[in-house]
């Protein structure tokens, strides 16, 4: 009876480990397979917001004109970003306003983050997933 008990309990926690290391396999594969996916080009252009063209000047009494393109995660978020035109303006102006000419050129990437880190804290109905200069003039 003893040799019987020990055969069912090693035979239970074989197929109970098993289990465990097949559904850990599944879940990571599956993760990176969804991973891999890039959204379409498609999705990404209905989602995405040209912002106004900017002129302001900098820190250092030179002008420029920006412009942004926002990629949003759904339609009801492209759709309030464009309703948040002001404020995002607002953001740029101020952030602008403490750059110099060297920061304009060689600081774009931030000013990207911190568009997108600043109206993601106003934003009620989804997310900006990434900001991407469109154009750029300084005189």
């Amino acid at each position: 009876m003893n040799r019987l008990v020990r055969t069912i309990v090693t035979s239970l926690l074989t197929l109970v480990i098993g289990a465990a290391l097949t559904a850990v396999v599944l879940l990571n594969v599956t993760d990176e397979n969804n991973e891999g996916q890039a959204e379409s080009i498609d999705d990404i252009v209905e989602h995405s917001y040209d912002s106004p063209e900017i002129t302001t000047d900098l820190q250092s009494g030179n002008f420029v004109r920006i412009q942004f393109k926002l990629l949003t995660d759904s339609d009801a978020a492209r759709e309030e970003i464009g309703k948040r035109d002001f404020q995002l303006k607002n953001i740029l102006i101020k952030e602008l306003a403490t750059m110099d000419e060297e920061d304009f050129k060689s600081d774009l990437s931030e000013l990207e983050d911190i568009v997108k880190s600043r109206l993601n804290e106003v934003m009620s109905e989804g997310n900006i997933t990434d900001v991407y200069t469109i154009n750029k003039i300084m005189q």
